[in-house]
């Protein structure tokens, strides 16, 4: 059984490795080009003391088929598309379904499970390629795409995705790490204080699915313009009850684009503070609703909220509401998006 730390093999004729970003303030972040999974980030609490942040596994096999979207970059388009249906120019394309009547992240074999290319590599910065064929999953177009990820040494790990296509198509990238301030496996994420710079949401139906409604967060259980303990929400009844929160909220921007302050978790035992920046419309907040209880990395238990999601993104099921910012990829134009995470101590 090959451990990720020993972690380089062969797959479908690709090899797989794991490759470690580190700066000068003793932060570092293990990045496998399977999946372009994040497998471990380290990083201090106010006391100096440093913890791993994100949820794993300790070995490749667990990596490939349990919790797949754990650490990923999910794609061709993230999150849900309605009855796995979408039309560009009159054409009608069908995807596979996955996730109740929609096809979710891609669908069954989404960018989370290939083996991307290795462009380059250093001490800070590592170089992803990923060429996603014509009707891959049933997307038009040949998707080249590119993924960086950059640690700085203001403790920030940025994310900067990068796509052409020679067909029009849809593209909706994210990165879907799941987040534990405390350590991971240490615990529900009740604890720690959610912030959304957000004055709105999409609205689900019954197959949480956007109906294309958008409505205030003002006076509602969604807002989370100024800091909420995530415990006092969690199990609202207008999010799914028992389970917790999957919603995307429509972040405040003045212009489509523009790179803005998403919001923020903090949990204040440890002091850590996490802030997420993005050039995307949306953030989907998801509290690791239906994880499976399991042993996983260094032989800690995971569960249903013990970890929380910031993904950013286009909203779901974006392809067939017009009044969405649009996820039309053309042959003229570049995909290009940034997601950073920035990392500090609150004393």
């Amino acid at each position: 059984m090959k451990t990720v730390k020993d972690l380089e093999i062969e797959l479908n004729g690709k090899v797989v490795s794991l490759y470690t970003l580190f700066n000068k303030n003793g932060m570092s972040v293990d990045i496998t080009n399977y999946g372009g999974k994040i497998i471990r980030l380290i990083s201090p609490d106010k006391n100096g003391k440093f913890d791993d942040l994100v949820l794993a596994f300790d070995t490749l096999e667990e990596v490939i088929e349990k919790e797949i979207y754990f650490g990923a970059i999910c794609g061709r388009f993230a999150n849900r598309i309605k009855n796995g249906k979408f039309t560009i120019d009159g054409v009608e394309y069908n995807l596979p379904i996955n996730n109740g009547p929609n096809s979710l992240h891609g669908g069954v074999h989404g960018y989370n499970e290939k083996v991307w290319t290795v462009k380059s590599v250093n001490q800070q910065e590592l170089v992803l390629t990923l060429l996603s064929p014509d009707g891959e999953e049933g997307y038009p177009g040949n998707l080249d795409i590119t993924a960086t990820y950059i640690l700085t040494d203001d403790n920030e790990l940025k994310l900067h995705y990068e796509a052409t296509t020679d067909k029009a198509t849809v593209v909706g990238l994210t990165q879907h790490s799941y987040f534990n301030l405390k350590g991971a496996g240490n615990g529900t994420v009740h604890d720690h204080i959610l912030q959304i710079n957000a004055d709105y949401h999409t609205v689900k139906d019954e197959t949480d699915s956007p109906t294309g409604e958008i409505l205030p967060v003002e006076n509602t259980p969604y807002d989370f313009r100024t800091p909420v303990l995530v415990g006092d929400r969690i199990n609202d009844p207008v999010y799914a009850p028992g389970r917790g929160i999957d919603d995307n909220w429509c972040l405040r921007k003045s212009q489509l684009g523009e790179c803005t302050l998403a919001g923020s978790i903090y949990e204040p035992i440890s002091g850590r503070k996490m802030e997420v920046f993005t050039t995307q419309p949306g953030l989907q907040i998801y509290t690791a609703n239906w994880v499976e209880s399991q042993i996983a990395k260094d032989g800690k238990t995971y569960q249903e909220q013990h970890s929380i999601c910031l993904e950013t993104q286009g909203f779901p099921n974006s392809p067939n509401i017009s009044h969405f910012p649009s996820p039309l990829l053309i042959p003229e134009g570049k995909y290009d998006e940034w997601c950073i995470y920035k990392f500090s101590v609150v004393n």
